[in-house]
């Protein structure tokens, strides 16, 4: 079922849908401390139902630390409950930052969905 949240004063949106097993989490918009609490709620509330949760990437132009943060904690809680978390069509800036803090080994590099990769 497809889920569209678009509570952010500052125009970030998150929208969910499960596609071949997977659960789908798009996000539009800067990721950053004034939206991360959004896309943390929404994917919390996936853990429990899903094993494998993609966040896709594509339409966030930057991530700050706090956007950053978010990823990782999200990771930690869908790993610790038995899911697997993906993040999928980053642009240069994101992995740059991802390497930098040495978190993109966490996302399994090699992973992909529907032909696209991190």
């Amino acid at each position: 079922m497809p889920l569209d949240t678009s509570n952010s004063p500052t125009g970030f949106r998150v929208h969910s849908h499960e596609t071949d097993g997977w659960m789908v989490v798009e996000c539009h918009g800067k990721l950053t401390g004034q939206n991360a609490l959004l896309l943390k709620e929404e994917v919390r509330s996936l853990i429990p139902l899903h094993k494998q949760i993609v966040l896709d990437m594509k339409e966030v132009p930057m991530i700050d630390s706090s956007g950053l943060g978010t990823v990782a904690t999200l990771y930690i809680s869908a790993r610790t409950r038995g899911c697997q978390l993906q993040v999928i069509n980053a642009n240069e800036q994101i992995k740059n930052i991802f390497r930098m803090t040495n978190l993109l080994s966490l996302f399994e590099l090699a992973g992909r969905h529907h032909g696209k990769t991190f």
